[in-house]
């Protein structure tokens, strides 16, 4: 019997939801990494903006994130995953369309922190999209598809920007982005449709909310929590074993990723402020400057498919902290080469650290404990930190001490190697754990 459209895509929502999530996935890394990256080429084109005010307009997006990315992954938890991931993308979409609309520098930084505000609301529920009801021993396998998506078209975003932005315009910031976020809310609505309305938060008898895996993304058409008879999509249906390992054990690595995550990215976002200024120093056009910088981008993302590959990693202290040690040396490789040859090396020592930090502090997220979406929240507000702290310390350092360039990079890189003081720390300390 052939299928219908209708009928076929109910048949393929049903059957592959996760396909689906990481479309979503793929088009939100499209839509903001173009937005967020190539913000600083257009405040510095349009408003004349240098390094220390990139980095400061970085450090208010991270501070947003940060507040923010929490409240939206508990949103997600109580309200259901798919309207929080449209709440999210709405507020973005209506934001840029404001933005496209302004001509002041002080118009555009409040565009950012609004659509900042929205995007909290997505990242740490599709990582909790892709990760529940997964067990154990599926969940590395799905997480490691989850980081090669994002990454890899974060990457596309940023080799190809520059020449978009060229090509299509510097308007095209805001209207392109627009375009993703559309096709997205169409997906998520036929997706909410399809696979029946959002289950709301039953109560505990303390008053807590409490949802299912199956009702904080939805059930199937026909079917509510009291009617007997129907069936909830196989990928729902049960929760997974509990995590096999020791869990002071998993805790503790829990606690070391979500430390050295910020850091991370604290070394990320001083670098991606300053990539007008790199541009700048070697004389490279926006496209040109997409083509040589987003090396580390590529890096990560294939850090990411031999993670994904290679289960070795897993709960082994010399493999973070030795990728720690390898991205705070990319970081000061990029920002202090002199030729633009060793720059794009250190690229590659950045990108390999950057993978194993990050895959490390969501899989830790995803492995330790039930509430996906709040540890998804608590893992993106790690993140929000970086994105705050980086800029905030090199611009801080840039504003007391203009006339040296790099004192920017010589505090960030002092904040990264106390990081790795208190990571060695805290193994030293749990030692036997390890």
């Amino acid at each position: 019997m052939v299928l219908k459209p209708k009928e076929a895509w109910h048949e393929f929502a049903v059957s592959n939801p996760r396909l689906i999530f990481f479309a979503l996935e793929a088009l939100n890394s499209l839509s903001t990494s173009y937005y967020f990256f190539y913000l600083f080429f257009f405040m510095a084109d349009e408003y004349g903006f240098d390094n220390r005010d990139n980095l400061a307009l970085a450090a208010l997006n991270g501070f947003v994130y940060m507040a923010n990315a929490w409240l939206g992954g508990r949103f997600g938890q109580r309200f259901g995953y798919l309207t929080a991931l449209q709440v999210g993308v709405v507020g973005m979409a209506l934001s840029l369309i404001v933005g496209y609309t302004l001509h002041s520098a002080w118009g555009h930084i409040a565009v950012m922190a609004l659509c900042t505000l929205g995007m909290g609301f997505t990242w740490p529920n599709l990582e909790a999209l892709v990760s529940e009801g997964e067990s154990p021993a599926a969940l590395p396998h799905t997480l490691g598809i989850y980081n090669m998506v994002w990454a890899a078209m974060g990457a596309v975003a940023f080799f190809l920007g520059g020449a978009l932005l060229e090509a299509l315009g510097e308007r095209s910031l805001f209207w392109l982005p627009v375009g993703i976020q559309l096709v997205q809310l169409l997906l998520i609505a036929r997706l909410k449709r399809k696979t029946g309305a959002i289950v709301l938060a039953s109560r505990e008898p303390d008053g807590r909310a409490s949802l299912s895996p199956a009702s904080r993304v939805g059930r199937v058409p026909g079917t509510s929590s009291g009617s007997p008879g129907r069936t909830r999509p196989t990928w729902f249906t049960s929760l997974p074993p509990l995590n096999p390992r020791p869990i002071a054990r998993a805790k503790m690595f829990l606690k070391m990723a979500w430390l050295a995550n910020p850091f991370a990215y604290i070394a990320i976002n001083t670098v991606v402020a300053v990539v007008p200024g790199i541009a700048k120093q070697f004389g490279l056009t926006p496209r040109l400057a997409g083509f040589f910088c987003s090396i580390w981008f590529f890096a990560r993302a294939v850090t990411f498919c031999v993670l994904w590959l290679w289960k070795g990693w897993h709960y082994r202290s010399g493999w973070f902290l030795g990728a720690y040690m390898l991205l705070t040396a990319g970081f000061a490789g990029v920002l202090l080469a002199p030729k633009l040859a060793l720059v794009m090396l250190a690229q590659i020592a950045f990108g390999l650290g950057l993978g194993l930090i990050y895959y490390s502090s969501l899989f830790y997220s995803m492995d330790v404990g039930e509430a996906k979406a709040e540890h998804g929240g608590l893992h993106e507000s790690a993140i929000g930190a970086g994105i705050f702290g980086g800029p905030a310390i090199a611009g801080t350092a840039l504003y007391f001490n203009p006339s040296n360039p790099q004192s920017g990079t010589i505090a960030v890189g002092v904040v990264l190697v106390i990081g790795l003081g208190a990571l060695l720390a805290m193994a030293s300390r749990n030692r036997g754990r390890f």
